[in-house]
């Protein structure tokens, strides 16, 4: 009898071990589907939606594009990144914090540890585009999970209360990938803003100068 509810606890443990790095994944990615399929129809309508933009990393890959979502809660985690809401808005003065899973649901920040300092890093919304330089590299700064000064306006130990002066971005993500306290921080900063064009829709319902 032992025996059997031994074999039965095994089994249990690795079914939830296979749907931690496996179904969550396959869950994140038709969530991640879903969300950019959405954001681009809300773009059209000119509708905000929890989903603030997309996030292009060229040294995650040529196709690398995920949903940016507001908040670092779960469901946001779960369908691409999560952005930080007290921080910088993208593109703006200050400290734009972004934040994803590097191991299970959808994996965005898989390759994190690869990033270089001159790595490009876009960000796109619904009225623009913004192209980041990263200064740092993935895997020189490590915090405990506690650490706070990633999010602060000048993202730097020694300037808490400091006023911005730069538009930042600041990216998060667990350092190793099993569970862990530790988190990797990169951080870049703006080099190129692009207005998008207006669309067509929107441009035909404004009033005539």
């Amino acid at each position: 009898m032992l025996g059997l509810v031994l074999i039965l606890t095994g089994l249990g443990f690795l079914g939830y071990v296979g749907w931690q790095y496996y179904g969550t994944n396959i869950v994140a990615e038709r969530n991640q589907a879903e969300v950019k399929e959405q954001i681009v129809e809300d773009w059209g309508q000119q509708i905000d939606g929890a989903a603030i933009g997309l996030l292009r990393v060229p040294r995650f890959g040529d196709d690398f594009e995920v949903p940016i979502n507001e908040s670092f809660s779960d469901e946001a985690l779960t369908s691409g990144v999560g952005s930080y809401e007290k921080g910088a808005d993208a593109g703006q003065l200050g400290n734009f914090v972004i934040a994803g899973h590097r191991v299970t649901r959808g994996e965005p920040f898989r390759d994190f540890l690869e990033l270089e300092p001159g790595d490009i890093v876009e960000v796109e919304t619904r009225t623009h585009l913004y192209i980041y330089e990263m200064r740092t590299n993935g895997r020189d700064i490590t915090v405990d999970f506690t650490t706070s000064w990633p999010l602060f306006p000048v993202p730097d130990p020694d300037q808490r209360g400091a006023e911005p002066t730069e538009h930042l971005l600041t990216m998060l993500t667990c350092s190793e990938l099993f569970h862990t306290r530790d988190r990797q921080v990169a951080i870049g900063v703006l080099v190129e803003e692009r207005e998008k064009p207006v669309p067509q829709a929107e441009a035909a319902a404004a009033p005539a100068s």
